[in-house]
């Protein structure tokens, strides 16, 4: 499963990368204390496809090792980040969530939550804010904190949430799966219910879930792609691979899906770093395209507030200590470059900033899930 963890096998033991995109409708999920790692800060033009100027900006210590796995943001003022603290190597850590409201970063007591892991992904609107953690714990923003929410078949055997999306009606979709199966959970007005899943589905547990503007739910993993249009259930071929991770899915139309991740492949020594996997869909096929660097990690992709391509946040494996982002231009993906940091920067998902032309993308400063991993978040 890709959501969300350090990567394996480059500096040391762990488990797979992943990320969550985010548009001006919905945010997936596939956020004072002293000054930590880097938080990087930029904007963008209106118009897309302009390059970026990144900054840092300071963000709080956390318990090392930690990452940020998921972010969203309603606006300029206010924006989560999720993650884990405390990890070492196959052990887990605690629960980790940070809050900007404008001028800077908070980091959130979280004790009162009671459980262990990870906070996986996070979506939100001035209206609402969900996030989901290991297992089957999904918490709603209440204004200063999160708190658990109930939901049908939460104490089930079985139940997983692996990724959140908010749509502009004031729902909640989260995906992962059920006890009976179902990989898609809806939510509004208090009242929920699960999807009965796609066809193929019997055995899928998809890693991330987005909304588009027309109103299209998506779930995805490497094993399967599939549209809910409120009715039925439409399936893609799955986009396979040898030993693949899905972070990002960005359906533009029908003919147009952009698909992000990476691929370790077959065999290969102690040590090996992924390959770059970057995916379109022509309406019958996928096809691979050639991203502009291709050892590491594409860690998920967002839109240009029009539903387009916009950027995609990656890790270079032979540039490890900036940010290496893809930016559309108009016809091919080209690099942007995050500003240069002491240490490796590997960003796990990304969102846009409602309002500003911004971004926010989060991550960890190693790709081993040991002391002294730090939070890190670029802008």
């Amino acid at each position: 499963m890709r959501r969300r963890r350090f990567i394996s096998g480059l500096v040391g033991a762990g488990a797979g990368l992943g990320l969550a995109p985010a548009s001006a409708h919905a945010a997936t999920q596939d956020s004072g204390g002293s000054t930590g790692a880097g938080l990087t800060r930029g904007t963008r033009s209106a118009t897309a496809g302009v390059p970026h100027d990144w900054q840092a900006v300071p963000a709080p210590d956390c318990t090392p090792a930690a990452q940020l796995l998921g972010v969203a943001a309603a606006g300029p003022d206010l924006a989560w980040a999720v993650g884990e603290e405390g990890r070492n190597g196959s052990t887990p850590g605690r629960p980790l969530a940070l809050v900007w409201d404008g001028t800077g970063w908070t980091r959130l007591d979280l004790a009162h939550l009671g459980f262990g892991g990870a906070l996986r992904s996070v979506a939100g609107t001035t209206c609402q804010a969900w996030a989901v953690g290991s297992g089957a714990h999904l918490l709603r923003w209440d204004g200063s904190t999160w708190q658990e929410a109930d939901f049908p078949g939460r104490s089930a055997s079985g139940t997983t949430l692996t990724g959140v999306a908010v749509d502009a009606d004031d729902g909640v979709w989260v995906c992962g799966r059920g006890s009976g199966g179902s990989v898609l959970l809806h939510g509004v007005d208090g009242t929920w219910s699960w999807i009965a899943p796609p066809p193929s589905a019997t055995t899928a547990t998809p890693s991330g879930v987005r909304v588009t503007a027309s109103g299209e739910v998506w779930v995805y993993d490497s094993a399967l792609v599939a549209r809910w249009d409120g009715t039925a259930w439409t399936e893609l071929t799955a986009p396979g691979g040898l030993r693949p991770a899905v972070t990002g899915l960005l359906p533009v139309t029908a003919d147009d899906i952009w698909l992000t991740g990476y691929d370790y492949g077959v065999g290969g020594p102690p040590g090996k770093p992924p390959g770059v996997t970057l995916k379109h869909w022509d309406g019958t096929a996928w096809t691979a395209v050639t991203a502009p660097f291709t050892v590491g990690v594409l860690s998920g992709i967002v839109d240009d507030g029009q539903g387009g391509p916009d950027r995609i946040a990656g890790w270079d494996f032979w540039d490890q200590t900036r940010a290496h982002y893809l930016r559309w231009d108009g016809g091919s993906w080209v690099s942007e470059r995050g500003p240069t940091a002491t240490t490796p920067v590997l960003p796990e998902a990304l969102a846009s900033v409602p309002g500003t032309g911004g971004y926010w993308s989060v991550g960890t400063t190693s790709s081993s899930p040991y002391p002294p991993a730090q939070v890190h978040i670029e802008r």
